[in-house]
């Protein structure tokens, strides 16, 4: 265990290394069409579709793929919300031998620009209500022919015409004038394609299978390589690590963005490898949505992150017990940091576990991860997980690996980490980088951490985002964390601001709980019990929300623009 301390805490049944398949990523789908084949792979609004409905349809995507040109390697795009037509166009891709480029559906066109032409996009899977966003983006592009579908596609047959009825009062989701000229309707398309009409192709773990963006917290949104290999053994790894849960059992409710890595691979893919049904929600803002599909469809399994799990957690209707919420039996949490207060009136609510993890688009989804049925430490993202190796290396040189206890960067290795980014080489060498110890590249996550003495580790800040006011350091977590437990306070970010004196000081940004009332005299006070003088916070702003990502990270460069804008 030398070197490893972790291994020794994993739960009964965690392997320390697996053996992975061989195989493409949409071998999950195969496998499960062949062993649950009546199994739902989806559930939306009622309408399921079975994993062998699903193998079928994604058979007939690859087809009509191909029919338009695509050609293994190629980067096709996805545009749309959490919907079985996610799911359709991900595998069918994946089976043209095309490459996934799944974009936010809630992006403007600027954005959506920037990452159409940089990954070569020219074929993008729209739902209908963002088909005028896409148009709107595509004269700067080389965007070729967008594949269209409607919500309305997959309800039942009822809900579809109720729906259409409703949407069509309100001027609904009728694209004026129809679809343009080189422009084509996912079902008709689809329509004239039989599961016999895929590609014959050969596809291996080797091929690429997903330009994965970063959420661009950081500066500029870059393309994560990710492998089909890296995919699978990031999927089998989670998959392994929940040791209670049973192949063709489990119901996972999809409330996390399928265009995001977690959602993906976490969510997703983890249910792909189980056999396991998926409840899509569309929007994971709208808590009554998500509150509904767990009282109808008892999911078993959660992935989240902190912001979601809060709401939830401060909703009226579920304090008073309008929801059955106790099928709940294990939810990830990631993305953000969990704090304790969240888990724990969360876990009272549901019976069910919330365990942190972390990770980043570059792995593709997940490198750590507290156990299910172990501790969880307080603060901690967990334990690697089976055959990730990590170390702390100095911020100084980059190179020397720290002892236990002690603050660095944390540098990962394991078969999901990704080959590289997309057209950045600078970028790719900066990222991936050989210590000199025989093994291979290493990770550096530009995260700051510390591992304790049995293998958990604690994420300090991002490496970019320390604050130095007068020389010292300030990690921006660490302020958030004590400001959180103030019992009127509801949401907290934290960063450096440009100071004439002190080069840069801390500012903190609160929502306050509603119906409470707070000071900045209070908060400077709250912080003087327990933070050193100089990371109290100089500047305290009251706002009523925060700039954040979709799933829920705190943009702290975006509250420094903002202030730097109040300020001119």
């Amino acid at each position: 265990m030398e070197g490893h301390p972790w291994l020794s805490h994993y739960d009964q049944g965690v392997p320390q290394s697996i053996e992975y398949p061989k195989e493409p990523l949409f071998f999950f789908l195969e496998e499960a069409a062949h062993k649950y084949p009546n199994q739902p792979c989806t559930i939306f609004k009622g309408a399921k579709i079975t994993y062998k409905e699903m193998d079928e349809i994604t058979d007939q995507v690859a087809a009509a793929l191909a029919s338009l040109g695509v050609k293994k390697g190629d980067r096709v795009g996805i545009f749309m919300p959490n919907t079985p037509q996610f799911v359709m166009a991900y595998f069918g891709i994946l089976k043209a031998g095309g490459v996934v480029v799944s974009t936010n559906p809630l992006y403007t066109p600027t954005e959506i620009e920037y990452q159409v032409n940089d990954s070569g996009v020219e074929i993008m899977f729209v739902m209908s209500n963002f088909y005028q966003t896409m148009k709107a983006a595509q004269p700067k592009t080389k965007l070729k022919t967008l594949i269209v579908t409607n919500i309305k596609e997959t309800l039942p047959p009822i809900l579809s015409i109720l729906f259409t009825l409703a949407k069509e009062k309100k001027g609904g989701f009728r694209i004026e004038g129809g679809l343009k000229a080189g422009d084509l309707w996912m079902k008709d398309l689809v329509a004239k394609f039989s599961p016999s009409d895929r590609p014959k192709l050969e596809i291996g773990p080797d091929d690429t299978a997903l330009f994965q963006y970063s959420g661009g917290t950081t500066g500029v949104s870059k393309a994560a390589v990710a492998l089909h290999r890296n995919v699978v053994a990031n999927t089998l790894q989670i998959k392994h690590w929940m040791t209670t849960l049973k192949d063709g059992e489990e119901i996972v409710l999809m409330a996390i963005p399928l265009f995001h890595v977690y959602g993906m691979v976490a969510g997703m893919n983890f249910a792909m490898a189980g056999g396991a049904s998926m409840v899509m929600v569309p929007n994971p803002r709208d808590i009554p949505d998500v509150l509904g599909s767990i009282d109808k469809y008892r999911p078993t399994v959660f992935p989240g992150v902190p912001t979601l799990y809060n709401a939830i957690n401060n909703r009226p209707e579920v304090a008073a017990g309008k929801y059955r919420l106790r099928s709940i039996k294990a939810c990830i949490s990631g993305s953000a940091p969990l704090m304790r207060e969240t888990k724990e009136k969360f876990e009272a609510l549901t019976g069910g576990v919330v365990f942190e993890g972390y990770g980043l688009s570059e792995a593709p989804t997940a490198t750590h991860c507290n156990p299910l049925l172990g501790q969880n430490k307080t603060g901690s993202i967990g334990m690697p997980l089976s055959n990730v190796e990590c170390k702390i290396i100095s911020l100084d040189d980059g190179i020397t690996e720290l002892a236990v206890g002690e603050i660095g960067e944390l540098v990962v290795r394991g078969p999901q980490v990704m080959k590289g980014y997309h057209n950045m080489p600078t970028e790719t060498a900066n990222t991936l980088r050989d210590l000199g110890d025989g093994g291979g590249t290493w990770l550096y996550t530009g995260d700051i951490a510390r591992m304790d003495e049995d293998g958990y580790f604690y994420i300090v800040d991002r490496k970019k985002e320390l604050i130095k006011p007068g020389g010292y350091q300030v990690w921006p977590r660490e302020v958030e964390e004590v400001i959180i437990d103030h019992p009127k306070v509801l949401d907290v970010g934290v960063a450096g601001i440009p100071d004439p004196y002190r080069g840069e000081t801390v500012k903190a940004w609160i929502v306050v709980k509603p119906g409470e009332t707070l000071s900045e005299d209070e908060i400077k006070a709250f912080c003087k019990e327990t933070l050193a003088a100089f990371k109290v916070p100089t500047h305290i702003e009251f706002r009523s929300e925060l700039p954040k990502t979709t799933v829920g990270k705190i943009l702290r460069r975006e509250l420094v623009r903002q202030h730097k804008e109040g300020e001119k």
